[in-house]
């Protein structure tokens, strides 16, 4: 089943990427709801302006997509964009719920190694781990949230990759290869409002 999307993203670096996954999306991006490279640049306009735009692109989403690439804290929107997919707002008399939200790690160099490393844990299990210092609070506070947690390993604790955390992060080729696969996963833990999560909302 699709589900209308919004990417959030910073604009400079990771256009490409913008736009290999509205490709990727095939049919489906007829329910894609954010900035094409069509869309007008809005660079030169006040804050409050590009804010009520975002606002109308992200409204009657379900799932919010976000670039990870290694910039992306200077972003002055990006965080500000998760912080709205999060929160149930209303307007004219209708209520959205919370965003499902999968992070996309963006290729750099041929590889993730500027933002994804491997360790072994004492047992034997290979466990990926993230720079999390790259990204921002709101989303490395809804990382590792499961509520209650349920373990892959009750040996070494090690959890889902997709459903360990609220916000999972996938490479940009797994993504790309199916990504209504990863879309689905971040819709289903919406459900409910983010049941089973420890959900952080604020920035």
């Amino acid at each position: 089943m699709a589900h209308k999307t919004f990417i959030s993203y910073k604009y400079s670096e990771a256009q490409g990427l913008r736009d290999r996954i509205i490709k990727a999306l095939g049919d489906d991006a007829s329910y894609y709801q954010g900035e094409t490279s069509a869309s007008p640049d809005l660079t030169d306009t006040s804050t409050e302006n590009i804010k009520k735009n975002l606002k109308e692109m992200m409204f009657d989403t379900s799932v919010t997509i976000v670039i990870i690439s290694p910039h992306i804290k200077e972003s002055k929107w990006i965080d500000w964009e998760i912080e709205y997919c999060l929160k149930n707002i209303t307007r004219k008399n209708r209520t959205s719920h919370t965003n499902g939200i999968v992070g996309v790690i963006m290729k750099v160099d041929g590889g993730y190694d500027w933002f994804k490393y491997t360790s072994t844990k004492s047992d034997g299990c290979s466990v990926s781990n993230y720079y999390d210092s790259k990204v921002y609070d709101i989303i490395k506070n809804n990382r590792y949230n499961q509520n209650p947690k349920v373990y892959s390993c009750n040996q070494c604790k090690c959890v889902s990759a997709l459903t360990g955390s609220y916000i999972a992060f996938v490479e940009e080729d797994e993504f790309l290869s199916n990504p209504q696969k990863y879309i689905d996963n971040a819709y289903d833990k919406s459900e409910n409002d983010a049941d089973g999560y420890d959900l952080t909302k604020q920035r």
